[in-house]
Parts: C-alpha cells; sequence; structure tokens
C-alpha cells in the first residue's frame, strides 16, 4: 500500500492554486471534468510520483460542500491510498463492514471510497491502476507537469476526539497495524504515513496537516513571503491545512 493522492477542498478554488503554484513552484495541473459528478470542480498537482488535488463545490448540496460547513471554512478532504489487489481489498472491507459510498472499476482504474462515518477524519479510498506506476486520476503525462520546490507527500494528519479510536478504525479499513510515536498512533503505508493527534484548532474531526518533502527550502520561503504566510519551523498553512516541509539538514535537527 502507498500513500498516492491527498485532496483539499476550497471555498473558492483560483486563489488557493495561485498560492500552492507559487508555494511549491507548480506552472501546471490537471483539471479533472470528471469531478463534475460530484459538483465540485478541481486541479491535480504532480509532486514526485505522488498528487495533491484540490476540489470545490461548483453547486449547492455536494459533500465537499458541507464539509466547508461543518468545519467553518477550507481545509482537508480526502485521502487516496494505492493497492495491488482492488478485489482482496474491497472483499476485506465488506467483511469488517465498512460501507462504501462510491465505487469505479474500470480496466485501467478500480476505486472504492468509503463512507466517512466508518473512517473518520477524510474521505478515504482504496485504488489500483493497470499498470501500477500509472495514475489515471492526474491526467496524461502527468510526469511532465513537476513541482520544483517538493518532492513527494509524506504524511497526512488527521485530528480528531478521540485519536487511538479513529487509529483503529483506519487500521482495520486499510489493514494496517497501528504503531506508536512518541504516544501518537500513526499508520505506515509504504514511505508515506498517516497520524492521529487530538483537535489542536477547534474545527473538529478532518485532514489537519500533511507533510511534504523539500527539494528547496529556501525558495519555498521566499514564496511564503511574497504570499504574506507566515512560517514558523518549516510549516505554513494554506488552504486551511498545515503544511509541514521537511529537508533532510531539518530532520537531522530534530
Amino acid at each position: 500500500m502507498k500513500l498516492r493522492q491527498v485532496a483539499l477542498v476550497a471555498e473558492d478554488l483560483a486563489p488557493v492554486k495561485q498560492s500552492l503554484f507559487e508555494l511549491l513552484g507548480i506552472d501546471d495541473a490537471f483539471v479533472d471534468e470528471g469531478v463534475g459528478e460530484f459538483g465540485l470542480e478541481n486541479i491535480v498537482m504532480s509532486i514526485g510520483t505522488t498528487f495533491l488535488e484540490v476540489v470545490s463545490p461548483t453547486q449547492a448540496g455536494t459533500t465537499a460542500g458541507r464539509l466547508l460547513e461543518r468545519r467553518g471554512g477550507d481545509g482537508g478532504y480526502m485521502v487516496i491510498v494505492q493497492v495491488d489487489d482492488f478485489a482482496t481489498e474491497v472483499a476485506r472491507l465488506q467483511a469488517a463492514g465498512i460501507r462504501k459510498v462510491w465505487e469505479v472499476d474500470t480496466p485501467k482504474a478500480k476505486a472504492c471510497h468509503m463512507h466517512p462515518r466508518d473512517v473518520p477524519g477524510a474521505i478515504t479510498s482504496v485504488d489500483q491502476m493497470t499498470p501500477p506506476e500509472a495514475w489515471y486520476w492526474a491526467g496524461p503525462d502527468w510526469e511532465s507537469r513537476v513541482a520544483r520546490y517538493v518532492s513527494a507527500i509524506t504524511g497526512v494528519q488527521i485530528q480528531c476526539a478521540a485519536p487511538l479510536e479513529v487509529a483503529e478504525q483506519w487500521s482495520l479499513a486499510y489493514g494496517r497495524p497501528i504503531t506508536q510515536r512518541n504516544g501518537i498512533p500513526v499508520l505506515l503505508f509504504g514511505e508515506g504515513e498517516v497520524r492521529f493527534v487530538e483537535d489542536r484548532d477547534g474545527r473538529g474531526t478532518g485532514l489537519q496537516a500533511l507533510d511534504l518533502r523539500a527539494t528547496d527550502m529556501a525558495a519555498i520561503e521566499k514564496a511564503a513571503q511574497r504570499l504574506n504566510l507566515s512560517m514558523q519551523d518549516q510549516s505554513v498553512s494554506v488552504c486551511g491545512t498545515q503544511f509541514n516541509f521537511s529537508t533532510d539538514e531539518y530532520l537531522r535537527e530534530q
């Protein structure tokens, strides 16, 4: 299993797109017209072989719109994990009593979205691609759309009232064991991870932060200054979400 794509939700897509392009060193993103099925518009940005999506409602009554209302503004939305055997994973979800809210099964791409009441904190999904190195949600030629300042999404942080309880629900959904790091429950997905912490900002259960591997921290800091974003400990807030940047040098200091 691999943490492959993270989605955020924005009330207004255009300013968030502009900020993320400048902050991450991105010039182009894929627009997936297929999300219109959900009453959304989006962009999907390539970050190495991982992907950052931003969705925004285009009509009333969407899941994304309800999340914006419930959490009082922009924030985290979705976590997509790539799996090797879609049929086995879906069968395991059914056996565990985890409900699905949407499923697609084509020769190239398969995906199953889980009910957020069964797996709280984000819309969660298991996805399989054929071939495995492909990622059709990012459109054709996604490899040519490069993020100059970051190379990978390496983690996601979910905040909630009962971190261990929610971690156990994710563990059941994904079949991954819970590890503990400084008292924080963590699930590992290849080189990526999902952490579970207590609600830190009073916005309720949700995707609160994501981690990115930085390749040009100086450029990120200059971009943050131009955008009038306050950066502390290599972290900055965009789209109601904390972006944590890591470098080899920074990690050695921790």
